[in-house]
């Protein structure tokens, strides 16, 4: 079984500001592909589109004019590809393939099916991973708190969080469901600094494997450019946001590998490596089909070496960077996850759980203000006494959103005036938790219609 020798870089020193794309290639040589693989998208592209001038491929592959004529150029004497008609000089001169360039694209097609931005090689991707690695970022506590002053946090929690995410290290959040976790890591990973550079797609062992997922990745370049346009970059990369994945009760052992789709012939690359430079939330973790224990076995090595590797289904194995910071979320108490040995490996373990009164009324306050809902200090204290008590609720950070969403809800329907009054908060209550009514005694069994 072949094994990649290929490296992943030290991350560089921390870089500020936009980033700057790489620079145009300016020959095939510069791109880090082989010939081959240029040839077979260049005649896919062909027969898929047809005839095409050199300026529209070249704006297709995201590669220059200059490159994208020495490979039509290559194919031409190789008789696959001819010049159409006799019109056009430079940029735009009209290629079609030939009858024999047909069929040496048809068995290209049978290979992989990819057609768009060229690939970069593996070797580009590590060195630009390693660049703008986020291990190298650093959250500091001003920035944080001024980022949370909107928000009800407990400060020890917002440091112990702010801490966990420059460490490096794994960590483990844990609380009940609803208590903000997920919410918490999120927002924390939106304030690393820093862009990133994904390639659309990388070439490996002579197979592409894509990389870039417009459902994780947000450019912010508004549109890309076209070869003509931006001749000095290399436009078969995106400056993106830093990305976070979040991955829940869905998540399996075989989704950490390479995703090979037999119908279109080339690979997805697996969650953890789009997330690279970014966070990797694992929500709800024991409730997987894959246990804690199997997961962080299987990543034990990359949270350590910060790298990972992969294999083709040719058997080929080759290195890519495990560049993320990684935040498993779980509503499970420690101790019922695994002993301590494994726990050892999380090298942050944050509580988040029910928060205090003053700080849970700040949160009503804030859900009834951006949901139009006049807030009824009474009614509020009404609600702790003879709802949550009694039931033996905590208070959690998400039933203010949600118990004044469907205050809304019934307003609009009604044609009331939204009100965070006891009967509308009772009916709120009743309808989120399903409860069953209190019996005997002539109490009520269900939801009753009061003025209070």
């Amino acid at each position: 079984m072949l094994e990649s020798t290929d490296s992943v870089l030290a991350p560089s020193p921390r870089r500020t500001g936009a980033e700057v794309l790489p620079a145009a290639p300016r020959s095939m040589a510069d791109t880090g592909l082989d010939v081959t693989i240029l040839g077979e998208l260049a005649t896919r592209l062909l027969l898929q589109r047809g005839r095409m001038r050199v300026d529209r491929a070249a704006e297709v592959l995201c590669l220059p004019i200059s490159v994208s004529s020495e490979v039509l150029e290559i194919l031409r004497a190789q008789r696959l590809v001819q010049v159409a008609g006799h019109g056009g000089v430079g940029s735009e001169v009209e290629y079609e393939l030939t009858e024999a360039g047909r069929s040496f694209a048809r068995d290209a097609l049978d290979r992989c099916q990819y057609v768009g931005p060229a690939p970069v090689s593996l070797a580009a991707y590590q060195e630009m991973v390693a660049r703008h690695s986020v291990r190298q970022q650093c959250l500091d506590a001003a920035s944080v708190r001024a980022a949370f002053a909107d928000v009800v946090v407990d400060p020890d929690v917002l440091d112990q969080m702010g801490a966990a995410m420059n460490s490096g290290r794994a960590v483990l959040v844990y609380g009940p469901a609803g208590s903000g976790k997920t919410f918490l890591a999120e927002r924390l990973a939106a304030l690393l600094p820093g862009e990133v550079l994904v390639p659309y797609a990388i070439s490996v062992g002579g197979e592409i494997i894509q990389i870039f997922d417009p459902l994780i990745h947000h450019p912010l370049d508004a549109v890309r450019g076209s070869g003509l346009i931006r001749r000095d970059e290399d436009t078969r990369w995106q400056r993106c946001r830093r990305p976070v994945v979040i991955a829940g009760g869905e998540l399996t052992l075989p989704m950490l590998d390479l995703q090979f789709d037999p119908a279109a012939r080339f690979y997805q690359a697996p969650p953890h490596v789009k997330a690279n430079g970014g966070l990797f939330v694992v929500d709800d973790l024991g409730r997987q089909l894959v246990s804690p224990r199997e997961l962080m076995n299987r990543w034990i090595v990359p949270l350590d070496r910060s790298r990972d590797h992969l294999s083709l289904h040719s058997g080929f194995r080759f290195v890519v960077p495990f560049d993320l910071a990684v935040i498993f979320s779980t509503n499970l108490q420690p101790d019922d996850l695994a002993d301590e040995a494994f726990l050892r490996r999380f090298g942050y373990k944050v509580h988040l759980g029910p928060m205090p009164r003053a700080d849970y009324r700040r949160i009503f306050e804030q859900a009834c203000e951006q949901s139009g809902v006049v807030f009824d200090g009474t009614a509020f204290d009404w609600l702790l006494a003879e709802r949550h008590e009694p039931q033996e609720r905590p208070l959690l950070a998400c039933y203010p959103r949600d118990l004044v969403g469907r205050i809304r809800d019934f307003a609009r329907y009604e044609g009331a005036a939204p009100v965070a009054s006891r009967a509308a908060l009772d009916r709120a209550w009743w309808t989120y938790f399903c409860s069953p009514g209190l019996s005997g005694g002539g109490k009520e069994t269900h939801y009753q219609k009061s003025s209070y």
